[in-house]
């Protein structure tokens, strides 16, 4: 938890085990209310992360979904179908039209996966908002681990909620955007941003930023020398033994490879 005069900053962070992918869900806490970050992926985390944002008794003014991968938005159906949810115009579009396929898709999840989906209703863009007395600087970044991602900043603060642009001490979630990702996150090296909070894993200095572009270079080395599928797995696994959450590969390569469904 950060707490800079009347704001604190808290971050929820699902399991590491078991080869989990450690979701990090965020509360902006003001004097008079809370503002959320993302609603958390299986069930239990989902209800988790609400009732500790209910612990803090204070109302939930609203919650702002980052970008459209399911682990994500799927904690908005199983805790957060009462909280105003703001999301980019593609992000609720796509959940729109794809959320039940989605859903569907990960059917070995059980009773993890919600049994219905929130479609954000408030679109949020590009620009500045004050909330409880804070100054909020959104922006839509585009083709970095994701096609559309929204962040927040919060410039008295320092605070850069950055989501799935930063993976903190674990495996990245990698995408045929890397180059671009990249610029994104050489451009938080020279910004006055100090904290980073990530989508996975605890929250990030610069240093974790630069090890994000590092990873990044590593990468695309081992894609450009023809490395693909297992080997590329295992190239990177005795790269980065230190990093955390290996079941992520299994997601990502299917479809960095293989072509595979985006849902």
């Amino acid at each position: 938890m950060k707490q800079t005069g009347d704001v604190r900053i808290h971050t929820f962070v699902s399991s590491f085990m078991y080869g989990n992918i450690a979701n990090a869900t965020h509360v902006i806490e003001t004097r008079n209310q809370l503002v959320l970050v993302d609603g958390q992926f299986l069930a239990p985390y989902a209800r988790a992360f609400r009732n500790y944002a209910d612990s803090l008794g204070k109302p939930i003014e609203r919650l702002y979904l980052s970008h459209r991968h399911p682990d994500h938005w799927f904690g908005l159906g199983t805790a957060f179908s009462d909280i105003p949810v703001y999301a980019l115009s593609e992000t609720m579009n796509f959940i729109q039209d794809h959320g039940e396929e989605s859903i569907n898709d990960h059917w070995k999840l059980g009773d993890l996966a919600p049994d219905h989906i929130v479609v954000p209703k408030q679109v949020v863009g590009p620009g500045e908002e004050t909330i409880d007395g804070v100054r909020y600087v959104f922006d839509r970044v585009v083709d970095t681990e994701i096609d559309y991602d929204l962040t927040i900043k919060l410039p008295e603060l320092g605070v850069y909620f950055a989501q799935d642009l930063i993976y903190s001490g674990t495996h990245l979630y990698l995408t045929k955007h890397m180059g671009h990702w990249t610029r994104v996150l050489q451009e938080m090296l020279t910004s006055d941003y100090e904290l980073f909070m990530p989508g996975h894993g605890l929250p990030a200095d610069k240093n974790e930023v630069a090890r994000n572009i590092e990873y990044l270079s590593a990468a695309r080395q081992a894609i450009g020398d023809g490395l693909t599928g297992d080997a590329f797995k295992n190239f990177m696994l005795q790269r980065y033994p230190e990093r955390q959450c290996q079941g992520i590969f299994d997601i990502y390569m299917p479809r960095l490879f293989g072509g595979a469904s985006d849902y």
